[in-house]
């Protein structure tokens, strides 16, 4: 399975805004969606016909790495049911670590999966959190072992870096 079919599955699955999307020095702008975040050093920015806002991909290791949000303060879904709609697609789920950390100020739910994903495995780090009437998600898939290792510290730069507006 191709990378960009991996991300298409991915990025399908997530909650995503539309066009008119911006991404210029480090600010990203799409309708109520709004946040600043570093760029990960040496990743490729790449775009799946609007389904993501945004999304890099690690081609030597197979790797994306990406960021969603949707403003709709009507939708008042749990964290829980928001990760697990980032699963779908996935089969032979391994939940390895799933707890509460904080991005941006807020609470976010992690959760660490071992999967496969038609057949191939895949390790994915998944993060949701709402802020402020909108739901943000972070998803970091790679293939499992030393090469997600690898990838994770870039997907830890990206989090810390992430801030609302």
């Amino acid at each position: 399975m191709s990378f960009r079919a991996l991300f298409v599955s991915l990025a399908l699955a997530a909650f995503a805004c539309g066009g008119g999307a911006r991404y210029v020095g480090g600010e990203f702008r799409d309708g109520d969606v709004r946040f600043t975040v570093q760029p990960p050093s040496g990743w490729r920015a790449i775009s799946v016909a609007s389904a993501n806002d945004l999304a890099w991909s690690q081609d030597d290791a197979g790797a994306v790495l990406q960021i969603n949000g949707d403003c709709d303060p009507s939708l008042d879904i749990p964290l829980v049911a928001l990760t697990n709609h980032l699963l779908v697609g996935f089969t032979a789920r391994q939940i390895g670590e799933q707890t509460l950390v904080e991005i941006d100020g807020r609470e976010a739910l992690l959760i660490h999966v071992v999967a496969k994903l038609d057949g191939v495995p895949r390790e994915l780090l998944l993060h949701v959190m709402k802020k402020n009437g909108c739901t943000y998600d972070f998803a970091l898939v790679a293939p499992p072992g030393e090469r997600f290792a690898q990838a994770r510290a870039s997907y830890d730069v990206v989090l810390q870096s992430f801030e609302t507006r």
